[in-house]
This record gives structure tokens, C-alpha cells and sequence, in this order.
């Protein structure tokens, strides 16, 4: 075996508590490429990272797909450390050594500072070679300061393979900026129960041939510092474009290319795999891909001469003003519902894996029986989906199989279980029966390979299903968009709360609850009264913690139209009097580069709004791209005269026979035609004359989302 269908590189930590729930640098990094863009995966703990990479070795296997797998740590110290601890220069059997010491629990919690005062005790004629510590941890057997000769000693400072690398740090140094060696006791215990759990299908380079399903070797991403940052995607955390481009590199290289690589190195001393061959890994990569850029801070701005802007023309110039924002990261497929692809998803493996009965019957080769009646002596034993037959059911035999149970050697055919007479050792039944007569091939639903979900698909549950069936564990999606929330007015107080004539601020709960149910999270940037510096300092607050702003009120050219006046002045605003009731004003703009959808305060018309244009738009920056909403033509149940210019939605919902009723009042202030409704009947610009029974379109409020 010479070629590797998986490359796996690992980016350790030696942290001594979990790593925040939130990714975060000097944490485990996991990426995966099978092919095509890596896989990325954030980890909290060592014993998390060892597991889920047990179970991601496993699939592998199942599948049949050999794995390399990088970590970046030395995987061995310089010559005569083995032998003083182990008393063989065996690198695997210190590894062995080092296990036995380490305590490292769940949570990170560790001994690594008394197993290095335990190691430097072992050598005479000054300090031991390991130093570095916290202040709490200073004692004769460990310095915070390198003091030890090493030549006194009989060791070396570095390994020869990081003579080679200036940049990288001996694996002696425990503690501060850059230094390795608590990975290094913290990391092989973990290799070390790899090695064990996976037995002779794995191998450790250059110490052992690398011919097992499963190498893993030592790498340093450093040695592709100018390829990670020319692919790094912006805001995107160092470790993870680490893995993620060396995972790739390693993976592109051709036929015999890693083969070659990884039988070089010291078999003492160990090896950093590739180095050497830095331009065969960049050539692999090829280009870097183009990074989209932020939004133009006039991106919504309307050509000279436009003032009036009609639905469908709004719809096509905020399609071309957007593009996506939100970064990507590997999640867990239960944790995917709602979640948006971030790549195109092929199948891991076929759905189903192996050719199966369909029914509950009896197997056997159908070219091997004769006119029917049929009489077949049984084969000792059964398949089940659970417990497959070993063996071979012989020709002119059947066996008893259960439904899902995979089709032993000898068997292509199934006779259902009521066609039969059935005795101990016996079958009889009639035929015909075609060849394959009550059994699914292997990947009639899918095959491995085969596309099952393009990027920019918000994933179901039955989405979930398809993934878990096609091989998949984890998934890479956007993260969730962070849309910021705010509400203008002096006369609008908090819900149940505030003076008798004060305003409840209904729109920023349905804002938010439309949002939240629409797959993003929500910032709530609460009131701001009319004034100029609350308003700066709420938007303000958006633009740092949020990737877009949806505001209600202020968006029209009066004097307390703050929100309308602050992005002129002090943003990039395009106000756009869309044809359109109700609704009309809408805000388009960026503050400190972050889009602004100004709606207009009126909680009806807020609502319109929001599904017609800040729904897509908000879908196109999470890396969904541009919703339709739908629509469908039923028969009118209302009688109306429209004039001509402007699109109209009326709040509407569908009677018994499946005809649209419209609210009783159109005014823009009567939220209860909201509550009442279930869709809405829109109506083109065109002026018209509707008569009970006329087509109209109508849009849904599920075909939103809702």
C-alpha cells in the first residue's frame, strides 16, 4: 500500500483546564482532506481530541481508506534520552515509559511538571535537560530558566531534523512563548494509546514501515507559513488555517510522493515529514483561492437619476450589492439542524453499504434451482443485520435471512418468508422468482462518491439522516450570522413596562423572533431614545459584536429620524423609497462596514419588509444565498380596486375552499391583521380591478420561514 485516501493534521495543546467553548487559538485543531477543501474541528480536551480521532480511524478503516495522520510535535528527543530512561534508544519504547508516568485527566488536568523533575533527576553532573515552569512549580529539579550544560549531561539541545528549522523550539523547554515540550509529554502518551488501541494497523514514521491503514508522523505547519496566510480566510484563527491548508497540501501530492517522504528521517531521532519538500507541498496546493472582500460601503448605492425604486428591481440590485460574511467550522451532524453547508457534501460511503434482503425470507443463488415447486435443504445458521453469515450458502441451499441483513457469498436472491413451507432443515415454494427478487444492491440509494448536499443548503432533519447514512459525523457549515437588533423613539417603551401613553416597542421582539427562527443569532441592542449620540453608540455597539444591523424607526428624512441622519453623515446611506405598500422608506446602508437594513418604524410595514428584503439579504451574507419567497395562485375571496405604481401586500389567509381573505383594513397600524393572517396576497404594480374568484398570488408566512 503506497497511497493515503485521508490526511489528518493535528494541532495539539498542552493546556492544563478545557479550552473555552468558544474556538480559540492554542487549542486542539483537528483538520481532515479527503480531497477537495478540509475539514475543520475544534477540540476542548486531549482525551476528547483521542476519541473523536478513535472513531474518525475507524470509519476510515470501515471504509477502507488509508489515513496519515500529522501532529505537530516531535515525536522523539535527541539521542541518549531514550536509552537513560528506557535503556534502549527505542523511541516507541519511551513513548511506552512516558504513558506509564503521565496522569492527564478529562479535563486537562495534569502531572507534567513532577514527571519532568523525575526525568532530570535521572542525569548527574548539573541540571537536567527539561526547564521551564510556572513560579509554583520552581524547585532544585526544575528551573524556570535553561542553566544545564547539555554536553556535560550526554544529550544534545536539538535533534538534529530542528538543527534544520531555525524557528522551532527544543522539546526540553516547558513553559512560555513557543516552546514544545509539554506537548511533547502531554502528546505521546495519547499517540501512545493509538498505538495500542489500533495495534498492527498502525505504524509510526520513520520508526516503523509505513505500509499499515493507519502512519501517523511528526509535522511542523510553520514550514508552510506562506501558503496558510495566503489562503488564511480573514478573522479566521491561525491554528485552524493551519490544519486546514497542511491537511490539504499533504493530501494533493501524487502517487508515491508521501510514500517517499515518509520513509525518510532518523530512526532515533525521528523526522519532520516533508521537510525538504516545501515546493512539491505548494505546488500541490496551486494557487491561492480569492478571498471575497468586506462590503463596499456604498454597495447599495442607486445609480444617478433613480429615485422610485420598484420591487423587483430592489430584489435584483441588493442580489448583486451582497455576498457571504459569515466564516465556516465543522460542527457535529446532531448539532447541524438549521445550519447552513459551507461545501459541497459527496458521500463518504453507499446508502446502503452492502447488498441486503429487503424482506424477511429464505436466500439463496437463483441460477441454481431448477422449475418450480422448489425444495431447498436449509444451511445451518442465519444472516441478520446485525449478525451477517461468514459463511457460503452452497448452490441448490438457501439460508434464513432477516430483513437489512447484508447477502452472504452464494445468495442474490430472497424468497419472502409467506411464499414458503417452511420445516427444520427445509423450504418449499413456488416461482418464478427473478434474479435479485426481494433485495436492494449496494448504493441503491446512493453511492459512495455521488453528490448528496450542495453548499448553501440549510440542513434539515432528514438532511441529517442522508449525512449520518453517507458516512458523515461532522459537517462544515457557516457559522450562525449575528444580526443586531435596535429599536428608535422617545415615544416607545419596553413591553409592559413604561407610562400608559407610552408606545410598546413591538417591533424588536418580532424582529428578533423572526431572526431566531430563520437560523441567526440575535444581538439585542435594546431602546434608543431620539437622540444622535445614543443612536451612534448603539450602532456602534452592532458594528462590534454583530455581522448585520436591523433597525426600526428613524429611517425617514424628519427631524428625529436620527438613524437616517447618522448613516448619512456618518456612514454610507442609500435611502430607498421603495414601490411598494405598506413599507415604503427603507434604509440600506454600512456602518463601519457593517450592513444596515433601516426599516420603517411601523410594525406592519417593518414586518413586509423584513421578509421581502432582509430575509434574502440575510441569507446571502450566512452563505445561503438568495430565498425566493413562494408564492402560489389561488382564487380571490375579496373584491379590489388597486391603482397603478406600487406593489401591494395585503395581510391575508386561505378559507375551506382554499380561496384568500384579505383583513378587513389595510392601515398599516393594525398589528392584530398580523396575528390574523397566515400569508400575505401580493399584488404587481399594474393598476387592476380584483372580483371574487380572480387569480391571486399568495405568499405564505411558512414559505418565510415562520
Amino acid at each position: 500500500m503506497t497511497d493515503f485516501e485521508t490526511v489528518v493534521m493535528v494541532d495539539w495543546s498542552a493546556r492544563s483546564a478545557p479550552s473555552p467553548r468558544k474556538p480559540t487559538a492554542d487549542s486542539i485543531w483537528i483538520g481532515v482532506a479527503r480531497g477537495g477543501p478540509a475539514e475543520v474541528s475544534y477540540h476542548r480536551t486531549r482525551a476528547a481530541a483521542t476519541d473523536w480521532l478513535i472513531s474518525l480511524f475507524e470509519a476510515e478503516i470501515a471504509a477502507g481508506r488509508r489515513v496519515l495522520a500529522g501532529f505537530d510535535f516531535p515525536f522523539a528527543y535527541p539521542r541518549g534520552f531514550a536509552r537513560a530512561v528506557t535503556g534502549s534508544d527505542d523511541p516507541l519504547g519511551l513513548w511506552g515509559a512516558i504513558a506509564g508516568r503521565v496522569e492527564d485527566t478529562g479535563k486537562n488536568a495534569n502531572n507534567r511538571w513532577d514527571i519532568a523533575r523525575a526525568f532530570n533527576r535521572l542525569f548527574d553532573g548539573g541540571p537536567g535537560p527539561f526547564w521551564g515552569c510556572p513560579p509554583g512549580e520552581i524547585s532544585p529539579d526544575l528551573e524556570m530558566r535553561k542553566t544545564v550544560d547539555y554536553a556535560a549531561i550526554g544529550l544534545s539541545e536539538r535533534r538534529a531534523v530542528e538543527a534544520r528549522i531555525a524557528r522551532t523550539q527544543p522539546a526540553w523547554k516547558l513553559y512560555t512563548t513557543g516552546s514544545v515540550g509539554s506537548q511533547v509529554l502531554l502528546g505521546l502518551p495519547r499517540l501512545h494509546q493509538l498505538r495500542l488501541h489500533f495495534g498492527t494497523d498502525l505504524a509510526v514514521s520513520p520508526f516503523e514501515p509505513a505500509q499499515t491503514p493507519i502512519v501517523l508522523a511528526e509535522i511542523y505547519p510553520s514550514m508552510l507559513a506562506a501558503d496558510v496566510s495566503a489562503r488564511r480566510d480573514p478573522d479566521e484563527i491561525l491554528d485552524a488555517a493551519q490544519v486546514r491548508v497542511t491537511a490539504e497540501a499533504f493530501r494533493s501530492l501524487g502517487p508515491g510522493q508521501l510514500s517517499a517522504m515518509l520513509a525518510e528521517g532518523d530512526p532515533v531521532e525521528g523526522w519532520i515529514l516533508g521537510l525538504g519538500h516545501e515546493e512539491e507541498l505548494a505546488a500541490g496546493l496551486g494557487p491561492a483561492l480569492l478571498r471575497p472582500p468586506p462590503l463596499r460601503d456604498d454597495c447599495f448605492a442607486l445609480p444617478p437619476g433613480v429615485d422610485w425604486t420598484p420591487v423587483a428591481e430592489a430584489v435584483e440590485r441588493l442580489k448583486a450589492a451582497l455576498h457571504p460574511v459569515a466564516k465556516s467550522e465543522t460542527v457535529l451532524i446532531a448539532g447541524a439542524s438549521g445550519r447552513i453547508l459551507a461545501a459541497d457534501i459527496s458521500a463518504r460511503r453507499s446508502h446502503p453499504p452492502h447488498a441486503n434482503s429487503a424482506v424477511d425470507g429464505f436466500g439463496f443463488a437463483q441460477g441454481s434451482i431448477g422449475s418450480a415447486p422448489h425444495h431447498l435443504p436449509l444451511v445451518e445458521g442465519r444472516a441478520a443485520a446485525g449478525a451477517p453469515f461468514d459463511g457460503t450458502v452452497p448452490p441448490g441451499k438457501a439460508l434464513r435471512i432477516l430483513t437489512g441483513a447484508p447477502l452472504p457469498a452464494g445468495v442474490d436472491t430472497v424468497v419472502l418468508e409467506e411464499d414458503c413451507t417452511i420445516a427444520s432443515d427445509a423450504i418449499a415454494f413456488r416461482g418464478p422468482l427473478r434474479r435479485g427478487a426481494n433485495t436492494r444492491p449496494a448504493g441503491e440509494d446512493v453511492a459512495s462518491g455521488a453528490a448528496v448536499l450542495p453548499a448553501g443548503h440549510r440542513l434539515s432533519a432528514p438532511d441529517l439522516a442522508l449525512l449520518a447514512a453517507t458516512g458523515h459525523g461532522d459537517v462544515k457549515v457557516f457559522e450562525r450570522l449575528k444580526v443586531a437588533v435596535l429599536s428608535t423613539g422617545d415615544e416607545l417603551a419596553e413591553a409592559g413596562q413604561g407610562a400608559s401613553a407610552a408606545t410598546p416597542d413591538a417591533n424588536r421582539p418580532m424582529l428578533a423572533a423572526l431572526l431566531s427562527g430563520w437560523g441567526h443569532d440575535v444581538v439585542d441592542l435594546g431602546l434608543a431614545p431620539d437622540d444622535a449620540d445614543a443612536v451612534r453608540a448603539a450602532l456602534d455597539a452592532g458594528a462590534a459584536g454583530a455581522d448585520a444591523i436591523l433597525t426600526s424607526g428613524g429611517a425617514s428624512a424628519g427631524d428625529e429620524d436620527h438613524v437616517s441622519a447618522l448613516l448619512k453623515s456618518e456612514g454610507h446611506l442609500t435611502s430607498w423609497r421603495i414601490a411598494l405598500k405598506p413599507g415604503r422608506p427603507l434604509a440600506l446602508a454600512t456602518w463601519r462596514g457593517i450592513p444596515v437594513f433601516g426599516l420603517p418604524g411601523n410594525p406592519v410595514a417593518a414586518f413586509v419588509c423584513a421578509l421581502l428584503f432582509a430575509r434574502p439579504a440575510l441569507s446571502v451574507l450566512a452563505g445561503g444565498g438568495w430565498i425566493e419567497p413562494q408564492r402560489f395562485t389561488v382564487p380571490a375571496a375579496f373584491e379590489k380596486r388597486k391603482k397603478p405604481g406600487r406593489n401591494e401586500y395585503l395581510r391575508a389567509r386561505l378559507d375551506g375552499a382554499g380561496r384568500a381573505e384579505v383583513f378587513p383594513s389595510e392601515g398599516s397600524g393594525r398589528i392584530s391583521g398580523l396575528s390574523w393572517s397566515t400569508g400575505l396576497v401580493e399584488l404587481g404594480p399594474k393598476e387592476r380591478r380584483i372580483a371574487p374568484g380572480d387569480p391571486v398570488l399568495f405568499l405564505p408566512y411558512a414559505g418565510f420561514g415562520i
